[in-house]
């Protein structure tokens, strides 16, 4: 906190000294314990202040983060619409035209006396 006032060592020893000689010996422990108080408070609400401004950046990023997560199956779902006639009317054609694959079977295993299929290796 010094270095925002650019105080050096010299400085703050002269600043003390002025201020023991001002208050005297009698009012300088209740004068530093209301500054260490002041101090104090000024911490616990600049981290109040930190506390809040980081609640709502993680807010801001959750939102961002469902938004995009939202578009993002929005245009799934659209590309499938999309994609849905045309694998349709390809199922059509299919249906309507003769299948001239030739099917190839397996041939026909031997089984031996307890209805196991023998492998050959």
């Amino acid at each position: 906190m010094l270095l925002f006032f650019d105080i050096g060592t010299g400085e703050l020893i002269l600043i003390l000294l002025v201020v023991f000689v001002v208050m005297g010996p009698k009012q300088l422990p209740e004068v530093a314990r209301t500054i260490g108080k002041t101090i104090n408070e000024m911490k616990r609400a600049s981290a109040g202040f930190t506390n809040e401004i980081n609640k709502e950046i993680q807010r801001l990023d959750r939102e961002t983060r469902l938004n995009e997560f939202l578009e993002q199956r929005a245009s799934n779902a659209q590309q499938q619409a999309d994609a849905e006639p045309l694998a349709s009317s390809s199922a059509e054609v299919a249906a309507t035209q003769p299948d001239n694959r030739e099917t190839k079977t397996a041939p026909p295993q031997a089984e031996d006396e307890t209805g196991r299929v023998e492998r050959k290796m």
